[in-house]
């Protein structure tokens, strides 16, 4: 048996995910999806609460023939003990899913095999385009799952995410 690991933020996540947790799913009999700074929500960069996360994505891999662990990570920026923490954090695992470069570079050097997945449509399906239609009011239900927008509607999350912009531009609370 062979279980894999694919991190991401997913804010949201989106079609290419999907896809990619999908060609993984023909290489591993397990996955472990980690959402990565998961203590992060009400940014700019990361408007969704882990557990919004968690709904997203546990509802969007229902349908597909693999045993999935969806798990929270939170940052502990400290690159020299991150693989450690998320080892820590999850399921145990044999080969890492990921194109970033640093999260690559940080499993290779603690022995963990390491694929890179395909990006598909990355012009598109990129966190912060998307995002940025929906703080626009633009088109970006089609780049998404229909779970993840029907978790974004039922928690109105285009009103956050509008509200954050206009109030928030450095992605910090304001304590006054």
């Amino acid at each position: 048996m062979t279980r894999g690991f694919y991190i991401g933020r997913f804010q949201p996540y989106h079609r290419g995910h999907h896809r990619v947790i999908e060609q993984i799913a023909a290489e591993v009999d397990e996955l472990v999806v980690g959402i990565g700074s998961a203590d992060q929500s009400h940014t700019l960069d990361n408007p969704f609460t882990a557990g919004e996360r968690m709904v997203m994505i546990t509802k969007c891999l229902a349908d597909l023939d693999l045993v999935t662990y969806v798990v929270p990570i939170e940052d502990i920026n400290r690159n020299s003990v991150w693989v450690s923490h998320v080892q820590a954090m999850s399921p145990t695992f044999d080969v890492a899913y990921s194109n970033n470069p640093l999260v690559i570079r940080l499993f290779e050097e603690s022995n963990i095999d390491v694929h890179q997945s395909p990006m598909f449509e990355r012009e598109q399906l990129e966190g912060t385009t998307i995002r940025d239609r929906m703080r626009q009011d633009e088109d970006w239900r089609e780049l998404l799952p229909d779970p993840v927008v029907a978790t974004i509607e039922e928690i109105n999350g285009i009103t956050r995410i509008q509200h954050v912009a206009d109030t928030d531009k450095s992605g910090r609370a304001d304590p006054e």
